[in-house]
């Protein structure tokens, strides 16, 4: 064969084969990622669906009505995008729904003033307007306990102790500083994070002995409201969910769950301001009387199963290897779900929409999750896992994968508030280092680049990383997360930075596309 003959038959041959045609393994699409900067700043419409999920939906109570408002548009969205097979998917019974209708409280007495306060969820209704004393229930010791039986009944009772409130010198929000930054970027990995609970000292059952014979004597004896100091302080208050009590040696995994269909009846809780618990405590310890009054109506309902929102866009030659995207649809219901997580729904959404918008043909599928129960326990996720991916291993035993497991690729998460991507939590994962080194080098920018083999947890990526699939969440700037939004009532559209849900909805969308492109799916550790 002629030389120049075989040259340029190789050419073809090389052009057939060229990365345009199957990338490398850690191939870089600069053009795409401008195309996905230019669609996601000039045409973004993350703060769009933000606002939705929480102005119009509300605050996303798991299996509550607005959880499945939400749950049923963004599926709606996603159709609209031309996202495939998006749908509602069930996973497995809840228990009750709950529904604040309408609330308020007031102090009567020794003045009027309306009492800052939240119900926490699925406490029970007052019947109407209910009035009376408050009582600060203190008692400490059994015979202390006995000076109380008979005197509760309709009764607002305290039994926490005043909150010693201090001004605050540090500011509220927050960015992470460079030098953190470059802390995490040097570190090691992260120790097992342990979450078996020992047993308690003899002191302590003591204790935990004596607040459970308190709290059974309050419903049998049928008091009004229980009142508590919520964290924080400014008038935020932090709330979640009630309790049911449980005897100290009641093992953890078995203690009933309020929102459980055969729940044992509890009476209403109430988290309090911390400012106003303070003073109503100060006024009962110097004998004045306090009376209240208050009005809690809620509505229940039988819950068939959780939902999770799943959508795809079908990958061509790896289709069967899956990419997913994720974040946590539910909310608590003080604020409407902002930072917690209508912020990292409204994120994956987003990429999602920036994905179709560029026709986009990914190697592999890549998929969306946006999960409910998360709050309970990670309880969609968990479920999605189990059901499609594999289940956990013990100390003897490793985690067991399925066929769909086998061939999963990397999941991607976002829950950590408004705040940009900064990197990447490795979860001790270093064979991915170099990976998403490069592409956040291509990136560019220079506020996104820490990449730390630190593990987080305590969100939906856990759900995966737990079965050893390559799992991750993106460090994020705390901004006002700890301090004012986290479960709290102002957990609302106002604390959103709009330019960073853009940046993270691109980098989203940037790491889903470049995952779903690679030759080789991305290493397992």
């Amino acid at each position: 064969m002629h030389r120049l003959t075989f040259l340029l038959i190789a050419a073809l041959v090389l052009v057939e084969h060229s990365p345009a045609q199957r990338p490398r393994t850690d191939e870089v699409d600069t053009t795409v990622i401008r195309k996905m900067w230019d669609e996601g700043t000039t045409n973004s419409r993350v703060m769009d669906l933000l606002h939705y999920l929480t102005d119009v939906c509300g605050p996303r109570l798991t299996a509550s009505p607005q959880y499945m408002k939400a749950a049923t548009w963004a599926v709606g969205k996603l159709r609209e995008w031309g996202v495939a097979n998006a749908h509602l998917e069930g996973w497995g019974p809840f228990g009750r729904s709950w529904t604040l209708k309408r609330y308020w409280a007031n102090v009567v007495a020794p003045a009027v003033f309306p009492l800052l306060s939240y119900p926490r969820a699925w406490s029970p209704g007052t019947k109407g307007v209910v009035q009376g004393e408050a009582l600060y229930f203190d008692a400490a010791t059994d015979s202390a306990l006995e000076t109380f039986r008979g005197k509760l009944k309709g009764k607002f009772i305290l039994m926490n102790e005043p909150r010693q409130l201090e001004p605050a010198f540090e500011p509220r929000a927050s960015r992470i500083h460079d030098t953190t930054l470059l802390d995490m970027a040097n570190a090691d990995v992260s120790p097992p994070r342990r979450f078996r609970r020992g047993a308690l000292t003899p002191d302590g059952r003591a204790s935990a002995l004596i607040e459970y014979k308190k709290l059974l004597m309050l419903y049998q004896e049928g008091a009004a409201a229980l009142l508590a100091p919520s964290r924080g302080d400014g008038g935020t208050i932090f709330v979640q969910q009630a309790f049911v009590p449980s005897h100290p040696d009641t093992p953890f995994a078995r203690r009933p769950r309020v929102w459980e269909k055969n729940v044992a009846p509890i009476i209403p809780q109430i988290a309090v301001a911390a400012e106003h618990y303070n003073r109503l405590a100060r006024l009962l310890q110097r004998g004045e009387r306090v009376r209240i009054e208050m009005h809690l109506d809620v509505t229940f309902g039988p819950v068939d199963s959780g939902y999770n929102v799943i959508g795809e866009i079908p990958g061509s030659d790896l289709a069967d290897e899956v990419v997913m995207i994720g974040a946590h649809l539910d909310s608590w219901h003080g604020g409407t779900g902002a930072t917690d997580n209508a912020s990292g729904s409204a994120v994956c959404l987003e990429a999602m929409r920036i994905l179709r918008a560029l026709d986009l043909k990914p190697r592999r599928t890549i998929r969306i999750g946006l999960w409910g129960g998360e709050e309970q326990g990670l309880l969609g996720s968990q479920a999605y896992v189990k059901k499609y991916l594999g289940t956990r291993g013990d100390s003897t035993q490793p985690p067991t994968l399925t066929a769909q497991g086998e061939k999963f690729c990397a999941y991607f998460n976002d829950d950590n508030g408004t705040g940009r991507f900064r990197g990447v939590y490795l979860q001790g994962n270093e064979a991915v280092r170099s990976i998403f080194r490069k592409w956040l080098t291509a990136i560019g920018d220079p506020t996104a680049q820490t990449l730390t083999l630190r593990s987080t947890g305590s969100t939906d990526h856990i759900s995966f990383d737990q079965i050893g699939l390559p799992a991750f969440q993106f460090i994020q700037d705390h901004i006002e997360y700890s301090t004012l939004t986290h479960h709290s009532t102002m957990d609302v559209a106002d604390r959103i930075v709009p330019k960073d849900l853009q940046q993270s909805a691109v980098i989203m969308a940037i790491f889903a596309y470049h995952a779903a492109m690679r030759s080789e799916r991305i290493p397992r550790k």
